[in-house]
């Protein structure tokens, strides 16, 4: 195919032009990003030759060769993995971060431009971090088992040209023609041997595949000097190595390089187990979730390894879902070098494997909570919604349900700060026997609620369910030390305490003497509530919305209408306040008869105050807006 000139995706032209703009906190992110590309690229083709030899065209000996040249300025990188097609580097250079593309430019804009490998890191753009130190980039790739291979320039203004070329052998090199700063430099020069060795000691050490490069040997002053390939990486697995030889920082770079990560672990965890399954897990906990951790594109799993030979990138199999955020290897013999992906999924070996994995992390996460609270509230404040997505997953499973109970987190109408459930029902009074549960966006507007005026009035604690999934997860634990959670939004909140019980009854007689009052009431809403009644647990408040036992609550409605899905609808049960003025206003009317305007305009404005309370917008607001003028005028 001829030479083409083509444009970047605008977001891409966007990125470049912060790229090459903007000032970075470290210039030499660029080496270790692009060393980690081209280590990649080795794994994809080791992958593929497990159940395809042919595909390394005779060669099995893996390799990245890193290539200075002061004369022509130029920095060669090159991997002899599986290489790209021309429709690959067109797809996968020309087009970023794809479904992260928007939140990356949007993280750029709140950093006011300045980008730094956090940045980076996060949203796998690493190998624009060349155009840091490149005038020019130029890309060179056969596609391992194709005959055809592809060059690529840029130089970052916004279009690159591809071509048809020659390529002797499968893979893809690099070349990036350094800006003059960074040839010959006090501070950064990237033609300077011994700079590059020690930038790939200091970031890509433990890459699994030799990294070479050439040094020039003197010998004798009067021979010339000749030119050794060394190898400048280590290459020994760490996990290889004994825990108590491994250095803190060590296990942190590793983490860095292998996983693409750009800050420190949260933690930690090297694990090794002998007996009837033998293997060494090497994980960590990232210091920050993932952006589309929660998204679909999200691709969690472990790497594998058998006998420290990678087998697969992603394996799904040893963790449940809600340790999705968890990173880290498992190198194990007893699984076989070429095991496919479905005979994994049925391995007895591996269920095994990724259970006592999570017991162990668990455990851990049980210690830090019991040992290191700021340390623990940290942690979940990153991760807290996945344990919680896993009580509501696994809503069926008693099992893992206890696992994660004692390890949820919540705030409280009486603490500063984050309380377990353990803590919540040991500062219980002896005659209070349910856990009180109120959802909403923020403290302040669950604080409002009507409903919450005589808790606080009783000094009862009361947990908030600020994050959507709250609520699912409360419901799917349905209790906790034997104690039943209590929404105050439902139709079957009650106070155990004798005044309430008195309160409660007197209503409930007051109720049946306006039996007709509240029956009319209904008629005149119809099918937008399923009940009126009056209640015995409001103060001040007028009216409030209570939901069925069963079902949806209001703020579950909200969350399944935000993921556009309609059709979960609460039972709304409207309550009404028998001391409030409101109720002797609303009698008077209803003498008038049920068919009197007053009075019907007197109950829509009624529940239009309760939607309201719950920050649930009426159908038609215009209308409503109309009527209280109306009542305003008389």
């Amino acid at each position: 195919m001829s030479k083409e000139t083509l444009q970047f995706q605008a977001e891409t032209k966007r990125l470049l032009d912060l790229v090459i703009n903007s000032i970075y906190t470290n210039k030499e992110i660029f080496l270790r990003e692009l060393i980690s590309n081209a280590s990649d690229a080795i794994d994809k083709l080791h992958f593929e030759s497990l159940t395809n030899k042919e595909i390394l065209e005779g060669e099995d000996e893996y390799e990245i060769f890193i290539l200075p040249d002061k004369e022509t300025k130029t920095l060669t990188i090159s991997d002899n993995g599986i290489g790209m097609t021309r429709g690959e580097v067109i797809s996968n250079i020309g087009t970023i971060a794809q479904s992260g593309t928007k939140a990356f430019l949007e993280k750029i804009k709140e950093s006011e431009g300045k980008l730094d490998e956090e940045l980076i890191g996060q949203f796998g753009v690493g190998f624009y971090s060349a155009f840091i130190v490149a005038d020019e980039v130029e890309i060179i790739t056969r596609k391992a088992g194709e005959t055809a291979a592809v060059k690529w320039i840029s130089d970052g203004a916004g279009e690159y040209t591809i071509e048809d070329c020659e390529k002797d052998s499968r893979g893809t090199m690099i070349v990036l023609h350094l800006k003059n700063e960074f040839v010959g430099g006090e501070e950064f020069d990237f033609t300077n041997t011994y700079t590059l060795e020690n930038l790939v000691k200091k970031y890509s050490d433990y890459i699994r595949y030799p990294i070479k490069m050439n040094f020039e040997v003197k010998g004798k002053p009067e021979e010339e000097p000749t030119i050794e390939i060394r190898t400048i990486n280590s290459m020994q697995p760490l996990w290889t190595r004994n825990k108590s030889d491994i250095k803190p920082e060590e296990y942190e770079e590793f983490f860095k390089h292998q996983f693409h990560e750009w800050e420190n672990p949260m933690e930690i965890f090297h694990t090794k187990a002998e007996g009837t399954i033998e293997y060494t897990a090497l994980l960590c906990i990232p210091k920050h979730a993932a952006l589309n951790l929660y998204y679909s594109d999200y691709e969690a799993g472990l790497q594998l390894y058998s006998r420290h030979v990678f087998v697969m990138e992603k394996c799904k199999d040893f963790l449940p879902d809600y340790l999705r955020f968890v990173k880290g290897l498992v190198d194990s013999p007893d699984l076989p070098l070429n095991i496919s992906r479905e005979l994994l999924q049925q391995s007895r070996e591996v269920k095994k494997i990724g259970k006592a994995l999570e017991k162990n992390i668990l455990k851990q996460l049980s210690k830090i909570l019991s040992n290191d609270r700021e340390h623990y509230e940290e942690f979940w404040n990153e991760y807290g919604k996945s344990l919680k997505i896993g009580v509501y997953n696994n809503a069926y499973d008693e099992k893992v349900k206890d696992d994660l109970k004692d390890l949820l987190m919540f705030e409280t109408s009486t603490q500063e700060k984050l309380s377990t459930l353990a803590e919540y029902v040991s500062r219980m009074p002896e005659t209070q026997t349910k856990i009180y549960t109120a959802s909403g966006k923020d403290k302040e507007t669950i604080s409002q609620m009507p409903q919450m005026e005589i808790l606080r009035e009783r000094g009862i604690e009361v947990l908030y369910l600020l994050d959507p999934v709250d609520e699912f997860a409360v419901e799917s634990l349905n209790k906790y030390a034997d104690k039943e959670f209590q929404a105050v939004t439902r139709e079957d909140f009650e106070l155990d305490d004798e005044e309430s019980k008195k309160t409660k009854n007197e209503v409930e007689e007051l109720a049946k003497s306006h039996a007709d009052l509240l029956k009319d009431v209904k008629e005149v809403l119809g099918g937008a509530v399923s009940e009126v009644r009056l209640t015995s647990h409001l103060k001040s408040g007028a009216v409030c919305l209570a939901t069925g036992v069963n079902g949806p609550s209001l703020n579950m409605e909200k969350t399944f209408a935000a993921m556009n899905n309609p059709f979960f609808k609460a039972q709304r049960i409207l309550e009404v306040n028998p001391n409030h003025a409101l109720f002797k206003k609303l009698s008077g009317l209803h003498a008038l008869g049920k068919d009197n305007d007053e009075f019907k305009n007197f109950c829509q404005l009624l529940y239009t105050q309760a939607l309201l309370i719950e920050g649930i917008m009426p159908d038609n607001p215009v209308e409503v807006a109309n009527k209280i003028a109306d009542l305003m005028a008389k």
